[in-house]
This record gives C-alpha cells, structure tokens and sequence, in this order.
C-alpha cells in the first residue's frame, strides 16, 4: 500500500471551500482513499494550517477527525540538520526541505504538492494534475 505525503497547501485547499484548487484537492483526497493509501502529513502543519485558516473551530474538527485515519508524521533532529545544510548550501526553501525530508525519512511513496517548483529531495513529487490524468 502506497503512503503519500500531502504539502501544506494541499490540506489547505481541501479544507478551504473558496480556494480555487478545492475541487481538486477533494476528488485527490477521495481517489487516495479508494485506493487505500496511508495519507502522511507532519505535525508541524498542524499549526500552520490552524494559523493560516478562516474557520479555527472547522480545523480543529477536521484534525480530530484526521487524528486516528492519517499518520501525522514528526521530524528528528537528523531531518532537521539536512533541511538546515540543504536550505544553506542551495538556497532552497527550508520549509519545503524539512517537509519533503519528513516524508522520506518515513517512507512515503509520493509527495503531492501544488508547487510546481517543488525541489526534489529523494522522493517521487507529483501534483494535482499528474494524480488525476
């Protein structure tokens, strides 16, 4: 069973209605779980996505209800160094870096993102439109 690994703006899009990728974020979502995919997000989400969201008390109920269906994945401080030693030497984005270090370091499959510009850290990087097609 393949495990995926869902970036921040991913969650957001399913959870905001009025986000243009909405649509897509919900049919991905409903694929995966026909599938029977392990959904991976990493805990510090969590809090961007709570900070980052209109409706606080629709997150909190969306997380309790993802809490028990989708691994909720932490990083260590070996993750940490990599992100920090990547961002300095390439200049990439260290949050992008410690989320798709996250999901190697816990063996997902894929990493799905709407970043098209999404740097590739050892794991398959696909996006609303590679899923779908």
């Amino acid at each position: 069973m393949a495990k995926i690994f869902l970036d921040t703006n991913i969650v957001i899009d399913y959870i905001e209605r009025t986000r243009p990728n909405h649509d897509k974020a919900v049919r991905i979502l409903e694929m995966i779980a026909v599938k029977g995919w392990n959904i991976c997000i990493s805990e510090d989400m969590l809090t961007t996505i709570y900070y980052i969201a209109r409706s606080k008390e629709k997150v909190l109920r969306f997380f309790q209800a993802i809490e028990e269906e989708w691994e909720i994945l932490c990083f260590d401080g070996k993750v940490r160094k990599e992100a920090y030693k990547k961002a300095l030497e390439s200049g990439e984005d260290f949050e992008d870096l410690i989320q798709c270090l996250s999901a190697l370091h816990h063996g997902c499959d894929y990493f799905l993102t709407s970043d098209r510009s999404f740097q590739n850290c050892g794991i398959e990087i696909v996006t609303y439109e590679d899923i779908l097609e």
